[in-house]
């Protein structure tokens, strides 16, 4: 049966609300994953720190290092009395993980010079540097991850160069910087590419057209307006794409059909059209919350693909449950302004095998209550598991 939760009970956080018998269990689990970590023992996969409010996943298999920064986890000193002799004075380079280069949270204005020819991982979040030369990356030919998130890059000082030879480079993060534009000539190999948080208004011609093993994509908090068709030619891989807290007005016509996590959230739209997703073949996660819709705007077939999964349409100016397709198992609807509950926004028929497959629902923040639910609706939502209202 499902679980139902009046609004007064409901206390958001991170976007998740979860039964208590799911909260203990995940309780549990947390903890033994916790005893796993720490035992070095069979998880060899975990999620550090957000960086650009997507988890990073690590693979100790790989010698990924398993933290992103050392900061309050040892003595400096101890660090520094074992650093070998090639490591840059100014960073750690910690025994546990012999191809990892620390150099977070320093103060530094300038990348230390002659890095490690063996350095694969390198950490220089938390600077002051504004600029990448051409050259300092001359002597690292394995880069695999290139962390420069909070700091001071600025798009006009950065070397077209600097990282086009980087064949190895997987990820790129430069999150909560001043860059104005997504910088070109990136290296082929790319997975990730992590741009959040910048001041980006424009895509440079071609900065995407190599980039085909690129599978996330986060720029939001940009002020990007618009994008146009072959601004994003070459993703013929991208999985996840975030787009939220730009200054678009309506969702962009010409984004990869391969996107499977389309982000718009604290974009202000005008409306959704009945084609404004139909371009995309595999999407499962959609994220449209803060948006100011209202449901005289939302065309009524625009939710009509099977391959949805996740919905979310919080905090907006609906006052109508919109229809969904009956394949949908996650639904946010809280903070709205929705006085009716509506059988056939989910179900158009019940029957043996027409029923919605929503297994959570949020309500909450609405103008209606559990007592207002008409008396059919649970056999339209069938396999529901919770309900927020």
């Amino acid at each position: 049966m499902w679980a139902v939760f009046e609004e007064e009970e409901c206390i958001r956080q991170s976007g998740l609300h979860i039964s208590p018998a799911v909260s203990m269990t995940l309780l549990c689990c947390a903890v033994l994953v916790s005893l796993c970590v720490f035992k070095l023992a069979s998880a060899t996969v975990i999620a550090d720190m957000d960086y650009g409010d997507v988890p990073l996943w690590i693979n100790r298999l790989l010698g990924e290092p398993s933290v992103m920064s050392l900061r309050g986890r040892m003595d400096p000193a101890w660090f520094r009395a074992t650093n070998p002799q090639a490591c840059p004075q100014q960073c750690d380079c910690p025994i546990q993980w012999p191809t990892a280069l620390y150099c977070d949270h320093r103060g530094l204005a300038d990348i230390p010079d002659r890095l490690p020819d063996r350095t694969q991982y390198l950490f220089l979040q938390g600077n002051n540097i504004s600029t990448l030369s051409s050259s300092f990356l001359a002597n690292i030919t394995d880069l695999r991850w290139l962390i420069l998130d909070h700091n001071q890059l600025q798009s006009d000082k950065l070397d077209q160069v600097a990282l086009q030879n980087q064949a190895q480079l997987c990820y790129l993060f430069a999150n909560h910087n001043h860059l104005r534009s997504v910088p070109s000539a990136l290296p082929a190999g790319l997975k990730q590419l992590r741009l959040a948080h910048n001041q980006i208004s424009s895509i440079s011609p071609g900065a995407f057209q190599n980039l085909h093993n690129l599978t996330q994509l986060l720029l939001q908090g940009n002020r990007l307006q618009t994008i146009t068709e072959g601004d994003l030619k070459g993703l013929v891989s991208l999985n996840l794409l975030d787009l939220s807290g730009n200054l678009f007005s309506s969702v962009p016509r010409h984004l990869p059909p391969s996107v499977q996590q389309l982000y718009m959230s604290k974009n202000t739209l005008s409306g959704l059209d009945e084609d404004s997703f139909v371009r995309f073949l595999h999407l499962k996660y959609l994220r449209l919350s803060h948006c100011g819709l209202e449901s005289s705007g939302i065309h009524l077939q625009v939710f009509n693909f099977s391959s949805l999964v996740e919905l979310d349409l919080s905090y907006n100016k609906l006052t109508t449950i919109p229809t969904v397709p009956t394949t949908l198992q996650y639904l946010y609807l809280e903070a709205n302004e929705i006085q009716e509950f509506n059988v056939t926004s989910f179900c158009r028929e019940v029957g043996f095998l027409s029923y919605s497959r929503i297994k959570f629902l949020r309500l909450d923040g609405n103008k209606m209550s559990y007592h207002q639910l008409p008396s059919d609706w649970v056999f339209c939502l069938r396999v529901l598991e919770s309900i927020y209202i």
